[in-house]
């Protein structure tokens, strides 16, 4: 098993793609007849194609970094969710097709979603904003794995091992500002090739969740760019998203193309769409039914077994300091 070493966190070592390199970089994808239009990313090249272009970069793609340590701070009391079930029932609305309205069956509908060369933007109240690419963020921080309980609001419950990076470092790389007392995140949303952005055009595109700077700060709030030891699958929010577990499915954020450092809290998607079922905090809390049912139980997935709702998901011991205040 391989981890990648954390650098010392300076302001040469990672900053904003300079928008020369960034038009320089297109223009080369232009020429080999790689570019894209529209919100889609262009894919990577060969790092030997890149040296011949004279590029400034030498991504060599995410699956390169797989897989990381793990670490063994965070432990299961159920046994793990196998990988085809984890990646074949589970929500991603943007994906959601006429043809199959099964709202699990998202991964028959990934195949158009470019996710290589990612770039996310970060603006706001922060120290440094800009565009960057994910794998400068994973070379920076390193990659660690993590087996994690996650918990859906509709009650069905799976554990899972992800790959990815605390958030807390994230966070403070970027250094909220004062006055900076939440962040927003944004997923990338396109009719194109997401045929739940072209058919749910009811809904408030794109999908929007946030923290507390305090909750993105926790030990257990993590920024996931695997599964399984391998990158995300796409139908898994890759190739980036957030994982919050103790809180409900929702709160964690895929295909994340945008953070905002805010003053006041964000507007998040499901809240807009029914504020009185999916308020802003969502911590998981077997004594807080849903409008709709109870949470005091909850379902594991594949066989439906059922367990008691853990509060906090089980998670207490490092989260509840934050609310019991």
């Amino acid at each position: 098993m391989n981890i990648i070493t954390s650098k010392p966190w300076d302001s040469k070592s990672l900053r904003p793609t300079e928008e020369k390199h960034y038009l320089n970089r297109r223009k080369a994808l232009r020429q080999l007849g790689l570019a894209t239009g529209g919100l889609l990313t262009a894919p990577l090249l060969g790092l030997k194609q890149r040296q011949k272009q004279n590029l400034d970069f030498t991504f060599v793609g995410l699956s390169d970094y797989f897989p990381a340590d793990l670490n063994k701070r965070y432990t299961l009391d159920r046994p793990m969710t196998s990988e085809y079930d984890a990646t074949h029932y589970n929500n991603f609305y943007e994906f959601i097709s006429r043809e199959d309205p099964n709202i699990y069956n998202v991964y028959k509908f990934v195949d158009q979603f470019d996710t290589r060369d990612w770039r996310f933007e970060v603006s706001g109240l922060a120290n440094r904003t800009g565009v960057y690419f994910l794998e400068e963020m994973i070379k920076q921080f390193g990659l660690e794995e993590r087996t994690y309980r996650h918990r859906c609001v509709e009650r069905w419950s799976m554990a899972v091992p992800w790959t990815g990076f605390p958030m807390k470092k994230f966070v403070d790389f970027f250094g909220p500002q004062n006055g900076a007392n939440y962040i927003k995140m944004t997923s990338f949303a396109d009719p194109v090739v997401m045929p739940g952005v072209r058919n749910l055009n009811h809904y408030p595109w794109p999908y929007t969740e946030g923290l507390r700077i305090d909750e993105a700060r926790n030990d257990v709030a993590f920024i996931a760019t695997g599964l399984y030891g391998k990158t995300l699958p796409k139908q898994n929010g890759a190739p980036m998203r957030l994982v919050v577990p103790w809180k409900y499915g929702y709160k964690n954020t895929k295909s994340i193309i945008k953070f905002e450092f805010t003053k006041e809290e964000p507007t998040t998607f499901w809240n807009q769409v029914a504020p009185d079922e999916y308020p802003f905090i969502s911590n998981v809390d077997p004594t807080v039914p849903h409008p709709r049912w109870s949470q005091e139980f909850e379902k594991m997935i594949p066989d439906g077994e059922q367990r008691p709702t853990l509060k906090y998901n089980g998670y207490g011991e490092f989260v509840a300091q934050m609310y019991n205040k």
